[in-house]
């Protein structure tokens, strides 16, 4: 695999990450729980599709086969996709949208602060741009689990259901694979499996304070490194890209 190959294929795993998780969360616009938090998760939902938009340009202009972000957004099939199984995963009810958010955002932040040392400068600049964005996302997530399950037992039995649920997506998070081994030596990617004790510490000291628990002895779901996802993905994006398959090149 060369570098050129590499770096598209990088760029298209984070950008599709936060494509999927943008537009799941939209999907909760006008569903929050009072109008404040409503128009929170819809900005959040900005702020992820906003990043994968410059990611995905600049992997077009990586790939140099005159495509643009909307092309690999929406003419894409399911097995061309890169985000985590996490990330697809339908919404629930609200504690299992924050929880899915929690879990991901902890893993974006430790993520973003060293991609923002990337050797590719364009790169480090998008990253440098969205950390300050996942520093806010993360805040309030965690604000959020704690305050789920220092709450009602009701609101504390959904989150704990959430992350029970939940939990057996985050370890595909650390894989490493072919792409990550090229752009390491190259000083490009970020090796995942060295952030991924930070993302532990930080996800049980907000449970610790929340008084909820990580499952133990769970099977962990992956594949979507190899484009293997689970039914949820292929629903999504016949909605995502219905518009822009049924107007080829129509524009606002």
């Amino acid at each position: 695999m060369t570098k050129q190959e590499a770096l598209f294929k990088y760029l298209l795993r984070l950008g599709d990450q936060h494509l999927i998780l943008g537009h799941r969360l939209s999907e909760q616009s006008s569903k929050g729980p009072f109008l404040e938090e409503d128009i929170a998760c819809s900005n959040i939902a900005l702020d992820l599709i906003g990043n994968a938009n410059h990611l995905l340009q600049y992997a077009a202009e990586v790939e140099n086969k005159n495509r643009t972000a909307d092309d690999l957004a929406f003419l894409r099939s399911e097995r061309e996709f890169y985000n985590s199984l996490l990330a697809e995963q339908p919404n629930g009810d609200f504690a299992f949208v924050m929880t899915k958010h929690f879990f991901a955002d902890v893993f974006d932040f430790y993520l973003y602060t060293e991609l923002q040392k990337s050797a590719d400068e364009t790169l480090a600049s998008i990253a440098a741009k969205a950390l300050k964005e996942i520093t806010y996302h993360l805040r309030h997530t965690s604000k959020w689990m704690i305050r789920l399950g220092d709450g009602t037992d009701e609101s504390k039995m959904r989150a704990q259901n959430a992350i029970n649920e939940l939990y057996r997506f985050t370890s595909e998070l650390f894989e490493m694979d072919e792409v990550d081994e090229v752009l390491l030596k190259e000083k490009i990617a970020v090796d995942s499996s060295s952030i991924q004790n930070s993302w532990f510490a930080k996800v049980k000291e907000v449970f610790a304070e929340a008084g909820l628990n990580l499952p133990e002895e769970v099977y962990m779901q992956t594949g979507s490194r190899k484009g293997q996802h689970t039914e949820h993905l292929g629903f999504l994006l016949a909605e995502m890209q219905h518009l822009h398959r049924a107007f080829p090149g129509a524009q606002w």
